[in-house]
């Protein structure tokens, strides 16, 4: 299979018309048409529905497109960091995290490496930590921050200078928006909306002294933004870390802190034996020279 057919396939199925993907592809109609039917011939198997104004995907064409976009993505990146001037530290670079202040560190790390190497270049991926593990050994992502424990079998680590506090956001006219923090006993009977991460619920169910699940969930959440949203509609407590939601001013939401204190460290991860490009190579220099002088000003 090639990537050139990976590239059409993808464009046919963005736009949902052969004709306006062959105009973008800048090739003729009927020689993409006859593409496409090229790669449904080589896997065997139909991967549109072709209608009279737009085109859908089969099942297995929107399996195809998952995967399709997964390999031209790992491709281009691999060409990104060839082909740069020799005379240049230049190149890509991918991160992937959820919502956490340890993203302030990253940033300030990006910010340092750029001002000597102004060529390279970041790409940012939000996920959880299950989305992030799985797109480092798929090879899409150079490094991950993830919350503690570290799988040390598969994944090199450092911890970073950042804890994040685990609490609860919930309108500022609940019932526990009084408490100064928020106790296991407070939980019991509330609506709750969690995290859908593992390590997440292991935590909190250590907290809780019993399974998380068992609880009243009223529904899960991948990032916290849309969850804030659910909260001020009043469809339940979210179980979340602090400072990434706005609770000031004028905000209709308030973040309590777990009682006893709940934190979690963070970890940026890579995959051990990774090969890394030269802009890789410098980003973890950056991480590792940024941390020392924080532990040293501490």
């Amino acid at each position: 299979m090639e990537i050139r057919l990976l590239r059409y396939f993808i464009a046919v199925a963005n736009e949902q018309n052969i004709s306006a993907a062959a105009q973008s592809l800048h090739i003729s109609q009927p020689t993409l048409s006859r593409q496409l039917s090229d790669l449904e011939d080589e896997l065997g198997t139909t991967l549109f529905i072709r209608g009279n104004r737009k085109i859908t995907l089969t099942e297995e064409g929107i399996f195809l497109l998952t995967k399709a976009k997964e390999i031209v993505g790992l491709v281009d990146k691999t060409e990104a960091n060839f082909n740069q001037p020799e005379e240049l530290i230049s190149g890509e670079i991918y991160i992937g995290g959820g919502e956490t202040e340890a993203m302030h560190f990253i940033a300030k790390t990006l910010k340092d490496l750029r001002k000597d190497h102004p060529a390279i270049q970041f790409h940012l991926y939000s996920g959880n930590a299950d989305d992030i593990r799985d797109k480092l050994e798929n090879g899409l992502l150079d490094f991950g921050i993830v919350i503690e424990p570290t799988d040390k079998q598969k994944y090199d680590y450092i911890q970073l200078p950042a804890q994040d506090v685990w609490g609860v956001l919930m309108r500022k006219d609940s019932p526990l928006s009084h408490n100064q923090s928020i106790q296991a006993s407070d939980l019991i009977d509330k609506p709750l909306i969690i995290s859908r991460q593992t390590t997440v619920d292991n935590e909190l169910s250590g907290w809780l002294g019993q399974n998380v699940k068992d609880l009243n969930i009223t529904g899960t959440y991948n990032l916290l933004y849309n969850a804030s949203r659910m909260v001020e509609a009043d469809l339940g407590y979210a179980l979340c870390i602090d400072k990434l939601i706005n609770t000031s001013g004028d905000s209709n939401l308030c973040f309590k802190p777990l009682s006893p204190k709940l934190t979690a460290s963070l970890n940026i991860i890579w995959k051990k034996h990774q090969i890394f490009s030269n802009a890789a190579n410098k980003f973890l220099d950056q991480i590792r020279y940024n941390i020392e002088v924080y532990n040293q000003n501490e």
